[in-house]
């Protein structure tokens, strides 16, 4: 079953009866500013809202953004239906689940993206350096942990196993946060971690060693997450989503063309020191969808019993 972040999404969908994404009325600060409310997680893939903010492109479309902090899509989704968010930040098949239990929720825009390289990315499956585990095959009839289950961790490295000619049904996935995911793995709890940045160079530091970037090896363009909000609130705040989804594409192409300023934004709203921020392998950051890649994706969660229909994209995306 889909446990915690399905019993959430499911509390959103009867939250929507209720209250479906905020109404047609703007706030404005004492300038004129539309007011609006972003929730997003506070790791290295949402460094390009932050910079935006810095860099005045919201502001410059009108908008006074406030940026509040989540702890992932089963805060984000929910939020949004009921209006605590204008608009979240949350990763493509938390969208897609969402949307399989009835929830009309819908992109803007982009977030971040798979790096396209097969051997550098900003996600893996990690194995101790001693591990008889050397590729995605290998992790059969393993333990791997992932923060999420029935997501796109598991959805991904299920694709990497089956790719490489090992068995994705006969793998014993558990749920670990990803920042006690490298502790998990040093202490042989689990025989493979699947993390991010900055977790992913912090498990490797500790001696630990790649052999799946799942995300590439999906689709080398693989979209990962975006910011949404709901069909209602799209319908009746047509100019707010323009103007928002404008600041955001620009603060996204701008983030794609200056890593470091993404490296430094990223220290003033997490806990990553500078020599780990050096370190870290990026995300692409773009504003256009990839839809052949979430079409692939989107597969997938069926075949892997994710989903329980393909998704419909035109629905989905902008």
């Amino acid at each position: 079953m889909r446990r915690t972040a399905t019993a959430v999404l499911a509390a959103a969908a009867l939250t929507l009866v209720a209250a479906c994404g905020g109404g047609d009325s703007e706030e404005t600060n004492a300038e004129g500013d539309t007011k609006i409310k972003v929730g997003v997680i506070p790791i290295v893939d949402t460094a390009p809202i932050w910079l935006g903010k810095e860099k005045g492109f919201f502001e410059e479309e009108g908008l006074d953004l406030e940026i509040t902090t989540t702890t992932g899509g089963a805060a984000a989704v929910p939020g949004v239906v009921s209006g605590d968010f204008d608009f979240a930040f949350g990763n493509v098949m938390s969208l897609m689940v969402a949307a399989d239990q009835g929830l009309p929720v819908e992109f803007v825009t982009n977030g971040t993206s798979a790096s396209g390289q097969t051997d550098a990315d900003f996600g893996a499956v990690i194995v101790p350096t001693d591990s008889p585990i050397k590729s995605a095959k290998d992790l059969t009839g393993k333990t791997v942990s992932v923060n999420n289950l029935k997501n796109i961790g598991d959805t991904t490295v299920r694709a990497a196993i089956e790719k490489d000619g090992g068995n994705p049904d006969d793998v014993d996935f558990i749920e670990v946060p990803f920042p006690d995911a490298p502790a998990a793995l040093s202490k042989k709890q689990v025989d493979a971690i699947w993390v991010l940045e900055p977790f992913m160079s912090q498990a490797i530091a500790d001696g630990g060693r790649v052999v799946s970037y799942n995300y590439v090896e999906m689709s080398p363009q693989l979209d990962i997450a975006g910011y949404f909000t709901t069909k209602q609130y799209i319908a009746e705040n047509k100019d707010v989503v323009e103007r928002f989804t404008r600041a955001m594409n620009k603060s996204l192409d701008y983030a794609g063309e200056n890593d470091q300023e993404v490296r430094d934004i990223v220290g003033t709203y997490t806990k990553i020191d500078e020599a780990t921020r050096a370190k870290m392998v990026l995300p692409v950051f773009r504003s256009e969808f990839d839809r052949a890649s979430m079409e692939t994706l989107g597969a997938a969660a069926v075949t892997y019993d994710t989903l329980k229909s393909e998704p419909d994209l035109d629905a989905l995306l902008p």
